[in-house]
């Protein structure tokens, strides 16, 4: 390695490597031999990836693209390259990182300037639809969680994006880094590569099963704890605390995570203030911590608008305690997860989707629930592998000379069947999750819509390259492709030139490119070449809810149905979409009535309710909320971009065009002018308006004293707000504001959407 990297690796303590780190060096990682790593975490996997990379970029002049499966893990791995940025290339420019994780209607050409990038899976599909130029110069790619090929929401767009990278340039190198898992063979034989398994941690991971008071481990070992409650889970965590440690609770559900740290925290107060001599010193020590926490409660009231959630959350972070979930809002996670890291939280409850997301160790981990709802199969145990990655976040680098790893038995024989079928078990192999119609579709369509090939036979030939196609034999997928191009052809996205030319239509072509399913495409174009006697906000509202694309839309509760049934016949003449017989097709009218009820919750935030209101009122979660306005907005851009195209239809594109601000803003249509402001959100956008300054040209001959008189907008916005209207501000009129305004302004809205 150029002894550049080496000096920043030392800079931060890194003088020898791991064992895993040597077996990778001497299998030629940086010779450019592909490999597959998998090791637990905390092994130093990053590490490997990292020099990797610089290998390609400071001697190979090369281009690395790193593929991450979740946003907020890309994000992770951004920060870790930026110590990286440093270092001067041969060509006398700096080692440049660059990340993108959005939207998927662009090549982002401006990502050639960048000699690390960090992507998503989907971003990465994305840009190889669109044929970003750029790409063809990425000399390697790595690949992480490569385990997730057997996930089956995640797992099928990484198996694509590979087999397109091995099919663009077939001498890139791979470097896949994995789990421990069973058929890591398997993979590496898919990739062309050397695969390297171990079981070796920094840390060492006591892995057992606590019944009652004793806990029976892997080695045979045993300890007993103190029974200082009924509950077998604040006995393990109040153990831990008073050792120094801090603990990470996996529950099944939502509402058990929420339920747990409710429980936990009500004990906290049982928890010793380390011994330090006098009582002086230990009230001092009570007092520094409270003050930490305190700062950190009022961190979370101050991000967002203010919810019974925000409360709930701030008043556990006051015990030491958090949850986590896919239910908090971005900024209440970052929140926690940094507080957590600080060690200021001590406990922190979650559901199992944390165990693959980002970095977040604890002394000892306790698994209350191993069974986990699944659609069609009730409470059903979890996999191994999902229980190897929650025991795998014990033990804290740099803090703990071991971690600990429970799982909760009810009975003895329970106990058994947990040490037999989990701490002792070998994880389940990894299975590829490809030949799924509905997940295959897309696939199938982009491969001719970006000209990656044009016949039937050079279709196979791609799936042939898959992880699938290695497993099982392309011929078993062949039928199901045959079907997909039929469906195709038959909704006018592709068509046939001659005997066997295959290309795509402006239609399909533009579906590829806009990232959405084949069939959400079919459902927005149809719609569109007809139209609903009226058309409103909640026509466009319902039509993008009822796509694939929406994702889960937001389940009514049997108390709502009726309320809702009445919604929907009120909002009859709006409808694009017919309404299922609600006798003859129950299941269909009640996935329906799910569509209202979420077109309902957007059309309630572009009319400004309150999100505490909408919380309440519809029984949704903030991070639920964020992800529904999310996908709304880009279903809404689809709709925009595909209404020229299959119908010409000038009032249906307007409204969409309007509705992707309004929804982006969560506001009313007369905010649009004043929103669009930098530092100007839906908040400070209706306090300005409700002032009387309702369009730019009122901003613009608005005195800086007027503006810096409202509620939430201070001087530094208020001078922020006149620049941008281009209006005109006399130096001693700010001289004498900046003056009379010492402090920072303060109880500023620090909303998601106010920025």
């Amino acid at each position: 390695m150029p002894q550049s990297v080496k000096e920043v690796l030392l800079g931060i303590g890194i003088c020898e490597l791991f064992p895993p780190q040597e077996d990778c060096i001497r299998a030629g990682v940086l010779d450019g031999c592909n490999i597959v790593l998998a090791s637990p975490t905390a092994s130093g996997k990053t590490l490997i990836a990292e020099l990797c990379a610089m290998k390609h970029v400071l001697e190979n002049g090369g281009k690395v693209i790193y593929l991450s499966p979740l946003r907020a893990l890309a994000s992770e791995k951004f920060e870790e390259f930026q110590k990286y940025t440093s270092i001067t290339k041969p060509d006398g420019g700096k080692v440049a990182v660059g990340i993108s994780t959005g939207d998927f209607d662009t090549a982002d050409n401006w990502l050639q300037r960048y000699d690390i990038i960090v992507t998503t899976n989907e971003k990465a599909d994305s840009l190889l639809r669109h044929r970003a130029k750029w790409m063809d110069s990425i000399s390697a790619v790595i690949a992480d969680e490569v385990h997730l090929l057997n996930d089956a929401g995640r797992g099928p767009t990484l198996e694509i994006v590979l087999a397109r990278l091995m099919q663009c340039n077939p001498h890139i190198q791979i470097l896949a880094l994995s789990a421990t898992i069973n058929n890591v063979d398997e993979i590496a034989g898919w990739l062309n590569a050397k695969h390297i398994v171990t079981t070796w941690r920094p840390i060492n991971l006591k892995e057992g099963v606590i019944l009652q008071e004793e806990i029976q481990y892997r080695d045979g070992e045993s300890r007993k704890i103190e029974q200082e409650t009924r509950l077998t889970v604040v006995n393990m965590v109040l153990n831990t605390l008073r050792n120094g440690g801090q603990a990470l609770i996996f529950a099944s559900t939502r509402k058990n995570a929420v339920s747990a740290a409710k429980t936990v925290a009500s004990h906290m107060d049982k928890v010793l203030v380390p011994k330090s001599g006098s009582k002086l010193v230990k009230k001092s020590l009570e007092q520094q911590t409270k003050g930490a926490l305190e700062k950190e409660a009022k961190k979370i009231l101050d991000s967002g608008e203010h919810t019974q959630m925000s409360d709930e959350l701030a008043d556990l972070v006051r015990c030491a305690v958090a949850y986590h979930h896919a239910g908090l809002s971005g900024a209440h996670r970052k929140i926690i997860e940094d507080a957590f890291k600080e060690r200021k939280i001590k406990v922190l409850t979650a559901t199992p989707t944390l165990a693959w997301g980002v970095n977040l160790p604890a002394r000892t981990v306790i698994i209350q629930d191993y069974r986990r709802f699944e659609a069609g199969l009730g409470n059903y145990p979890i996999s191994v592998l999902d229980y190897k990655q929650m025991a795998g976040r014990a033990g804290r680098p740099k803090y703990d000379k071991f971690g600990e790893s429970v799982l909760i038995a009810k009975t003895s024989d329970e106990a058994d069947y947990l040490m037999e079928s989990y701490v002792l078990a070998k994880p389940e192999r990894i299975w590829s999750r490809l030949a799924v119609e509905k997940i295959i579709r897309t696939h199938v369509l982009s491969t001719i819509a970006s000209d990656y090939a044009h016949t039937e036979q050079g279709i196979y030939n791609f799936f042939g390259k898959t992880f699938y196609a290695y497993q099982y034999d392309v011929k078993a997928i062949q039928s199901v492709i045959n079907k997909i191009l039929r469906f195709l052809h038959d909704e006018k996205m592709i068509y046939v030139v001659g005997s066997d030319d295959i290309r795509a239509t402006s239609f399909g072509k533009r579906i590829s490119e806009l990232y959405i399913d084949p069939l959400s495409g079919v459902i927005i174009r149809d719609a569109l070449q007809t139209k609903p006697p009226i058309l409103t906000e909640f026509s466009l509202l319902q039509l993008i809810a009822h796509t694939p694309d929406m994702g889960p839309i937001m389940r009514p509760y049997q108390r709502e149905m009726d309320k809702l049934a009445v919604v929907t016949e009120d909002h009859k003449q709006e409808l694009f979409v017919e309404i299922p017989d609600q006798w003859g097709d129950h299941i269909g009218y009640a996935d329906f009535l799910g569509e209202v009820k979420t077109a309902m919750v957007m059309n309630n935030w572009i009319e400004e309710l309150p999100e505490e209101k909408i919380l309440e009122r519809f029984n949704v979660q903030p991070g639920d909320l964020y992800r529904t306005i999310e996908n709304a907005k880009w279903l809404l851009h689809a709709t925009e971009e595909l209404s020229p195209v299959v119908a010409k239809n000038k009032e249906v594109t307007a409204l969409a065009n309007e509705l992707v601000e309004r929804v982006s803003k969560g506001i009313k249509r007369e905010l649009m002018p004043i929103v669009a402001l930098e530092g100007v959100g839906r908040v400070r956008g209706r306090i300005i308006f409700n002032s009387g300054f309702q369009t730019v040209d009122d901003l613009k001959h608005a005195s800086i004293e007027e503006l810096t008189a409202l509620p939430s907008v201070g001087p530094r916005l208020a001078k922020k707000i006149k620049e941008q209207v281009g209006g005109y501000i006399k130096k001693d009129e700010w001289e004498s504001l900046s003056k009379a305004s010492k402090a920072p302004e303060e109880a500023q809205q620090k909303g998601l959407f106010d920025f």
